[in-house]
């Protein structure tokens, strides 16, 4: 998800990898844990856990894991995660916003601003990169659900800002505090959903190749072997 469609695409082929397969199921588990935790542990009640299950079926997390991942939100009733945001500034000076999902802040702080340290760059202050990107909700749908002309037309529809359609999936756009009112018209026609996020997506890119593509890309996957780490979002754009 992270770097919005650049990155993500990077993400998606290294996610296919069985040694990422645990850890990625990890964060999709930890996410259901909370999001039952927090609301109704009813998915259509609970529109934040419905989509943490939708986005766990589309990684073809196992049934079993995931009603497992319901079921510890009682039990770990004494763990309380929080999401926290850090902001800063990696390789060449790309802005990076960095999610996370933790239960000790401290040793996800110091972890985070290790790795940013390592790669050349820094943690900044709350605001110091997010200025550089517009929060958006970004619905997914692959494209075996629907064909690009259907899509538009649902999107339109359904209130949505914008709908691109790339190689394998669709991205439809709402503001982010119509995510789910937007969502909720899609399901009615859709029934897959690759990911339903509140999104950094940003508003001017860095263009990296060469050598410098690969120092980010190894930052980036750094960043997200962090299992406190959720989301990374960055201006960076990587050039063929």
């Amino acid at each position: 998800m992270a770097g919005h469609s650049h990155w993500a695409g990077i993400k998606h082929k290294k996610g296919k990898a069985d040694k990422q397969r645990s850890k990625i199921f990890s964060k999709l588990s930890r996410e259901i844990t909370v999001a039952a935790k927090l609301g109704d542990k009813n998915p259509d009640m609970n529109a934040r856990l419905r989509s943490a299950i939708q986005a766990a079926r589309s990684a073809n997390m196992p049934k079993d894991n995931i009603e497992r991942a319901i079921d510890k939100s009682s039990i770990s009733a004494d763990s309380n995660f929080e999401n926290l945001r850090y902001e800063g500034f990696g390789p060449n000076k790309t802005a990076v916003i960095v999610e996370t999902l933790t239960d000790n802040k401290n040793r996800t702080a110091s972890s985070i601003r290790t790795i940013f340290q390592k790669s050349g760059g820094g943690l900044g202050t709350q605001g110091s990169a997010s200025h550089n990107f517009q929060q958006l909700g970004v619905i997914k749908i692959d494209k075996d659900e629907i064909d690009d002309e259907g899509m538009l037309e649902l999107a339109i529809e359904s209130g949505a800002n914008e709908c691109f359609s790339h190689e394998n999936f669709h991205e439809v756009h709402t503001a982010n505090t119509e995510i789910y009112e937007v969502k909720n018209k899609l399901e009615k026609k859709i029934e897959n959903f690759l990911s339903t996020e509140i999104e950094w997506v940003p508003l001017n890119t860095v263009n990296l190749s060469g050598e410098n593509k690969d120092n980010m890309i190894k930052f980036l996957e750094t960043l997200d072997d962090d299992e406190d780490v959720q989301n990374i979002f960055t201006n960076a754009k990587f050039e063929n």
